[in-house]
């Protein structure tokens, strides 16, 4: 038996672009925390794709992984009273873009808000900013290594008091 003619299904099927450069992006961004009512709480933001995540950002040219996740998240959220606790880890990430292969590493920091927390305010491309009790913040997380961060930010916490 022949094998079928596949030409007329050729239009149907467009082939991905191939891989034409390999392009890193540094970014750095923090687990944000303030004490609630009912216990630890993380904000978190939900981008245009209503995944769950951590206020994050692009490393500018000169400038210091920590300063950048400082920058980032006062530009993502509104907060500006914080302080930086220390280094949590890096995570990541990697995607395509077009003809391009995104390879995407993110400084991760524990950040203490010094204030209530609630002048936080929503960019125009969030579709949310919220605090989450840490439980709920964990189910919600939509990347497994921001996660497992998450705990190690909790277990920080509370060996050191913050």
């Amino acid at each position: 038996m022949p094998a079928p003619k596949l030409d007329k299904f050729k239009k149907y099927f467009k082939p991905k672009a191939s891989i034409q450069e390999i392009v890193r992006e540094p970014t750095s961004g923090g687990i944000v925390f303030r004490h609630g009512k009912d216990g630890i709480e993380i904000l978190l933001i939900q981008d245009a794709k209503d995944r769950w995540t951590i206020p994050k950002g692009h490393i500018e040219d000169g400038e210091k992984a920590v300063d950048t996740a400082r920058r980032e998240i006062g530009e993502e959220t509104g907060l500006h009273q914080l302080d930086m606790l220390g280094w949590l880890g890096k995570i990541h990430f990697r995607y395509r873009r077009i003809d391009r292969l995104v390879l995407m590493t993110t400084q991760i920091y524990l950040v203490r808000v010094r204030s209530d927390g609630n002048e936080i305010q929503k960019e125009e491309w969030m579709n949310g900013i919220r605090w989450f009790p840490f439980s709920e913040a964990l189910d919600l997380i939509e990347y497994e290594d921001i996660g497992k961060l998450m705990l190690l930010a909790m277990k920080r916490i509370r060996q050191e008091k913050l």
